[in-house]
């Protein structure tokens, strides 16, 4: 292990960038903790020890537990992942976004998506502000969380929430440029790891026998996740050779990598914002109010099944077989035994649709253990709930492995020499 850290300390370039990584994620937690004004932070710490639902705890933990406590960057990096998502589901709906798409005009792309994200900034900090008022962020909960509920003190709430949102944008987009690794994937990453270990000790505290079955559980789920992340359909292609002038240029035989995760992370995110909608006017719909508790038989079902069925949209969206099969063709190129064209595109729609059936209900089936670590490792005597599971440990994989990958590039453009041998 030592020597594999002093191999990567030992290029100037690399360590510049994971020591530059490293004051990125420590500023961000940093303003993860920093109570934004007019908060009553003594009053936030005894509402979050009362009863809070299964989903309320999910966003507490994919925001690094800054949501609840109403800190400076209390959205986080869900503003922009989910403008990322949106412009991705645009640019192949909307035909000028996806004739920038095509033209290689992501810089403008990139553009729309920093004003989508102030946008959805400013709306959610106005929905989490206002249910601070109100006193619905905290259910059961009477204390006032807010010194100052005039219209002045709630608009500076909400400005200071937007710009800590934008600075955890523009932190991101360093990270991508100066660091190691894509900026927001690690300080989503950063969000998830930082609030483990209080969970985890709280689990000991209250059950060591739990704690060592959600320690062998998680070993068991990070070995699963790395298998299926690592997993992928190689769809061979050769291209024939072709004479030009006195050169030739071809005869080589490549392959097309299907992942059977094909959507990553994108369906349960999406599908996580859509059902907390209803769940903030909870009060408003008493009739509605039992079953968006995460616990419910029939919250789980749609849960599972709005992720499934977005699991498939977003794969028939970000993959089109009928683009692969042109690109294909245009450059000389075939699949063995499949004629090149119509025959190749509905061959790579037929492997897509084959590899994202597993991968949809490896997906739901991962998103759904924190909601039954919700119904199954609940303390009697407290009520809270501990959520250990899919999204989390998808999450944290995904990055790490996309992290080492990046570092053990750069090393071997130095000296052939990779981070694992």
């Amino acid at each position: 292990m030592l020597s594999v850290v002093s191999r990567v300390f030992r290029a100037p370039d690399l360590r510049r960038k994971i020591l530059f990584t490293l004051g990125i994620v420590v500023l961000f937690r940093f303003g993860q903790i920093l109570p934004s004004p007019g908060v009553d932070v003594a009053a936030v710490k005894r509402c979050l020890g009362g009863t809070r639902g299964g989903l309320a705890e999910m966003v507490q933990l994919l925001s690094g537990g800054a949501m609840l406590q109403l800190s400076v960057f209390a959205l986080g990096v869900m503003p922009y992942i989910t403008a990322s998502i949106i412009m991705q589901l645009m640019a192949v709906t909307v035909p000028r976004l996806e004739a920038l798409r095509k033209e290689g005009k992501q810089s403008q792309i990139t553009q729309y998506t920093r004003y989508l994200t102030v946008a959805l900034a400013v709306l959610n900090a106005t929905t989490v502000v206002a249910l601070a008022r109100t006193g619905q962020l905290f259910p059961g909960c009477a204390e006032r969380v807010l010194r100052d509920e005039s219209l002045l003190g709630v608009g500076v709430l909400v400005a200071v929430m937007v710009a800590g949102s934008c600075v955890v944008m523009w932190l991101g987009e360093l990270v991508t440029d100066r660091g190691i690794g894509n900026g927001m994937s690690i300080l989503i990453f950063t969000q998830v790891v930082a609030v483990f270990p209080s969970y985890m000790s709280t689990i000991f505290t209250i059950s060591p026998a739990g704690g060592v079955v959600m320690l062998v559980t998680g070993v068991f789920l990070v070995a699963v996740v790395v298998f299926v992340e690592q997993a992928q359909r190689r769809v061979p292609v050769q291209y024939a050779k072709r004479l030009v002038g006195r050169r030739s240029y071809g005869g080589t035989s490549t392959y097309i990598p299907f992942k059977v995760n094909q959507a990553g992370i994108v369906p349960v995110i999406f599908t996580t914002s859509l059902l907390f909608v209803p769940t903030l006017f909870a009060n408003q719909l008493p009739w509605l109010a039992p079953y968006l508790t995460g616990d419910h038989p029939l919250y789980m079902t749609v849960f599972f099944l709005l992720v499934v069925g977005f699991t498939y949209f977003y794969v028939s969206i970000t993959a089109n077989p009928v683009e692969m099969a042109d690109n294909i063709k245009r450059y000389g190129g075939f699949v063995p035994g499949v004629r090149p064209g119509r025959a190749t595109a509905q061959y790579l729609g037929f492997v897509l649709s084959r590899l994202t059936a597993p991968g949809a209900l490896y997906l739901g089936v991962l998103a759904l253990l924190p909601l039954i670590a919700f119904a199954l490792l609940r303390d009697p005597s407290t009520q809270q709930n501990f959520p250990f599971g899919g999204a989390s440990i998808l999450i944290m994989v995904s990055v790490g492995l996309e992290t080492v990958k990046q570092i053990e590039a750069q090393l071997q453009q130095r000296n052939y020499e990779g981070l694992l041998r």
